[in-house]
């Protein structure tokens, strides 16, 4: 690692302990992607105290559950894995049909709310903090997070500690470390959700091109991390005092 990463870990992880220290219990919220991959890493060897769960929302890549043992082999652990409701699923699927969420961004929030959020809640549940791995070099929904947040949609602290990593340093991190990643990541894949929401990117294109590439840039949240007006939770601690 160069010197730049290699100072952004030790921030990292400096966050990473004052977290576990001072807002206890707190969670991470894994989804798997590249940067997650960083923080479960850092969080297994550095903070293990820390809660850590993953989402199945029923339609995720091969390849993702292949991660999930990997994981289980590196870490000598298993992710606590949480799931949606199986009755909210089965209506939706009765009132829309398996891909209804391609026939308008709204039915494709409604999946994800069913799929995703619930679920969400359900991992924050009486949690004083939770851990993501939001990074402004991800989207331009993303190009002001902050590494340190108050989210009032779910009444918790919420905290990115790789808010201002690039992808290189992601990558470089992993390289170093030899962290287990996605496999699709090799295949163009750089942010990597559900299957069928989810395609390679071409030369060019931001990261997240390949999340629900029918859609707007600028509508393209799945809701985990968006208020109730659909706007990404953007609070910095600062501005809440």
């Amino acid at each position: 690692m160069n010197d730049a990463v290699r100072k952004k870990t030790n921030a990292a992880r400096a966050m990473l302990r004052r977290v576990a220290r001072e807002f206890a219990p707190t969670t991470f919220a894994n989804s798997l992607g590249a940067e997650d991959m960083v923080l479960t890493d850092l969080i297994f060897t550095e903070t293990p105290s820390i809660d850590m769960f993953t989402l199945d929302t029923g339609r995720l890549p091969t390849e993702t559950y292949a991660l999930l043992d990997a994981i289980a082999v590196r870490y000598g652990t298993r992710l606590r894995v949480l799931f949606p409701r199986s009755d909210a699923v089965e209506t939706y699927v009765v009132n829309h049909g398996i891909n209804g969420f391609y026939n308008s961004v709204a039915l494709r929030k409604e999946c994800c709310q069913i799929r995703k959020v619930e679920p969400l809640r359900r991992g924050l549940a009486g949690k004083k903090a939770w851990i993501t791995g939001l990074r402004r070099a991800q989207a331009v929904t993303r190009g002001d997070v902050a590494t340190e947040t108050f989210d009032a949609e779910y009444g918790l602290m919420k905290f990115n500690p790789l808010a201002d990593w690039s992808d290189e340093e992601v990558w470089a991190y992993i390289r170093t470390h030899a962290v287990p990643y996605n496999a699709l990541h090799d295949r163009g894949y750089p942010s990597i959700g559900c299957a069928p929401c989810t395609r390679a990117i071409t030369a060019g294109e931001d990261v997240r091109a390949g999340r629900w590439w029918w859609e707007n840039p600028e509508s393209k949240e799945c809701g985990l991390h968006v208020d109730r007006d659909g706007q990404l939770v953007r609070i910095k601690v600062k501005e809440v005092a």
